[in-house]
């Protein structure tokens, strides 16, 4: 028998595309696996209680956690804009449920449920709900107060931001905040984000920077750096320049050569020719090095593929943005399928409003990306004496 198993409906109706993905699980893994998690796409949002109870009471997990959403992953399938129903389980050895509320406050964000993590190692799944859970403060508190963990997941996105979006950790489903679950270190998983992006122009240090504002690029005035770069680029790089620029910072600033995975990706989101500066979504501080970027199908399908080349894995579990898809790719299936290719059949995941993923020694909230975690072998149990069992 399997260690992971995963099943989509297209189920219209919500007890029979809860059904058809309960049995279609059991008879690939048996009952009780550490952990399942479930992901429904917005027409069955009212339903989500009873499919949690109903997934629960049939297929026993450990741990249950799930989340709504706009696209529907399951094997090499994305469902976007149709009813859908995707449950995921394995055995991945014990993991914890997880609840995390966010209250702001003067000084910053009190994280409820936080002290939990301190100091925990190991990776945690974490959906959260849209709007004012501020999930970029979250992870900047868990990073400090367990910098061993691992964090991946994403936004629920079925509601395009009503807040009709739901949440499930183990029997109670909620509204706000995040919930998730708690894998052990010996659960055998890697981590993995595509952010999509191609390197342009050459990396350049932060020489002078206000908060989210770029001033000076290895000496010079950003925004004329940037209409340098325009003004080398032919008319087709031109072309996707237009569609948007962004700028990779590097995280890994030990390093002398720079390449994919050494940077963070935030958008460029305007200029101030006031000051001869660029914008950037995100704070990038004097010293950093960074370089422009820009992401196209093409881009991100190179990107995605050299991320996972030479991987092999049992199980996966997909949070791409609903950016991606049909949208970027004019394919709904892109990632799930390329993603199905080297973890096979017992893939499910999202489509997110913002995605989790590590870049570097910690993790991070993403636009337009894919974060992944592979299951990459059974973990290791051992009886009363110290064997290995199984």
């Amino acid at each position: 028998m399997r260690r992971a198993a995963a099943a989509l409906s297209e189920h219209p109706v919500a007890a029979e595309a809860t059904a058809e993905v309960i049995g279609d699980v059991l008879d690939a893994i048996g009952p009780a696996p550490d952990l399942a998690v479930v992901f429904v796409s917005g027409d069955h949002v009212r339903a989500l209680e009873q499919i949690a109870a109903t997934v629960r009471v049939a297929l026993a997990p450990g741990t249950l956690v799930g989340a709504t959403a706009a696209t529907v992953v399951g094997g090499a399938r994305a469902v976007e804009g149709w009813p859908a129903v995707s449950l995921w389980a394995a055995r991945t050895g014990p993991a914890r449920a997880v609840r995390l509320s966010a209250a702001a406050h003067p000084g910053g964000v009190a994280l409820l449920g936080a002290d939990e993590l301190a100091d925990a190692a190991g990776t945690l799944v974490l959906v959260a709900a849209p709007g004012p859970f501020p999930m970029g403060a979250v992870l900047d508190e868990l990073a400090a107060v367990a910098p061993a963990l691992s964090v991946v997941g994403g936004v629920a996105s079925a509601s395009a931001g009503t807040g009709a979006d739901r949440l499930v950790v183990d029997a109670d489903v909620h509204a706000d905040g995040a919930v998730g679950a708690l894998v052990d270190p010996g659960a055998g998983v890697t981590a993995l984000v595509s952010q999509g992006c191609r390197p342009i122009g050459e990396p350049m240090t932060v020489t002078a920077a206000d908060g989210p504002a770029l001033l000076g690029l290895a000496g010079q005035p950003a925004l004329d750096r940037f209409r340098q770069l325009v003004a080398g680029t032919d008319d087709a790089g031109r072309e996707v320049m237009r569609r948007g620029v962004h700028l990779g910072v590097v995280v890994a600033e030990h390093k002398v050569d720079f390449e994919r995975g050494d940077f963070l990706i935030r958008p460029v989101v305007g200029s101030d020719a006031g000051r001869d500066a660029v914008v950037v979504g995100d704070v990038v501080p004097v010293g950093a090095v960074v370089q422009f970027q820009v992401r196209d199908a093409s881009a991100a399908d190179d990107d995605l593929r050299a991320v996972l080349a030479g991987r092999s894995a049992d199980a996966a579990l997909l949070f791409t943005d609903d950016g991606r898809g049909a949208r970027l790719f004019a394919d709904a299936d892109h990632d799930a399928a390329v993603l199905a290719d080297v973890a096979g059949p017992a893939v499910a995941g999202m489509g997110c409003a913002g995605e989790v993923g590590p870049v570097g020694a910690r993790s991070w909230l993403h636009g337009q990306s894919a974060s992944m975690l592979l299951f990459d072998r059974p973990p290791t149990r051992r009886g009363a004496r110290g064997a290995p069992l199984g």
